[in-house]
């Protein structure tokens, strides 16, 4: 908290000149599918979006379901929810699972087409009666109705899916083209919290289809080796955003108006900081 201002980056970003394979990660896909423009500043000028609050609460969630799909990982026994929704599939044990987990590593696979390493960490694998993966994804949230993928917000988790699902095809394993999100829903209807939250935790499977990220890949190279800047992405509120924060400063620039940037003094920087911990504590 003590730099109020957003660094520009100098390392993992793209070098049209450079022979090296460039990593490029499961949710950078998905930014370039949201809005090419974003993109672009992240991985090729180093600028990204700000950084949101961590979902520790999800984490958690995360965290515990991978502790318990374990528990039968380790016994090759089906978890009680894949028997309840008729699943002939026990958690896929796998040397290399707890590398595919982690964030800065996960599936790995070098697109030779276009020189990017692709990987995606995913959450869990499974594997059924006829030898074929399921791609696994947890998600939490806390919602009166029912849970389901109907958003379109959440096309974004569809689209996770099916990289990690083409991922692991291009790593030689047989994988079903259906994939399963197990979503824990936060129960709000209870009469007190008693220090503790409970949850609905229900299967829901979706058919993915990785037909689109060839494509993709070459429309991202495309982009990475221009020397111009995308157009604005009229749908992206971050465009938006510095787009009307641009068209304020040179109206103001043209009223005489001298605008300084922000200095927090070292007491209320600490004040700030101790407010935000404070808050923190309260909602994770």
């Amino acid at each position: 908290m003590s730099d109020y201002y957003i660094a520009r980056k100098t390392r993992g970003i793209f070098n049209p000149e450079s022979q090296e394979a460039f990593k490029l990660s499961r949710s950078k896909i998905d930014l370039f599918i949201e809005c090419p423009r974003c993109f672009y500043l992240d991985r090729r000028l180093g600028v990204a979006r700000p950084p949101g609050f961590p979902f520790n609460l999800n984490s958690a969630v995360d965290h515990l379901l991978k502790k318990e799909f374990d528990i039968h990982r380790d016994g090759q026994t089906p978890h009680p929810l894949m028997t309840a929704y008729g699943l002939k599939a026990v958690p896929f044990k796998h040397k290399n699972l707890n590398v595919w987990r982690e964030n800065f590593t996960g599936v790995q696979f070098l697109h030779k087409k276009t020189n990017f390493l692709v990987t995606g960490a995913v959450d869990d694998v499974w594997i059924n009666d006829d030898k074929e993966l399921h791609v696994v994804d947890y998600k939490a949230t806390a919602k009166d109705s029912e849970v389901n993928l109907d958003a379109e917000w959440q096309d974004g988790y569809k689209r996770q899916m099916e990289v990690y699902q083409w991922l692991l095809r291009q790593n030689g394993f047989e994988v079903s083209n259906t994939g399963y999100f197990v979503y824990a829903n936060g129960l709000r209807d209870k009469k007190a919290f008693d220090g503790k939250l409970e949850f609905d935790i229900k299967i829901i499977p979706y058919k993915g289809n990785d037909g689109w990220i060839e494509k993709t890949l070459g429309k991202i190279k495309e982009c990475l080796v221009e020397n111009r800047i995308p157009t604005i992405t009229k749908t992206c509120d971050y465009c938006s955003y510095v787009t009307a924060l641009g068209d304020v400063l040179r109206e103001q620039a043209g009223k005489s108006v001298i605008i300084k940037p922000a200095k927090t003094p070292k007491k209320a920087t600490k004040k700030i900081e101790e407010e935000i911990e404070s808050v923190k504590q309260t909602l994770f």
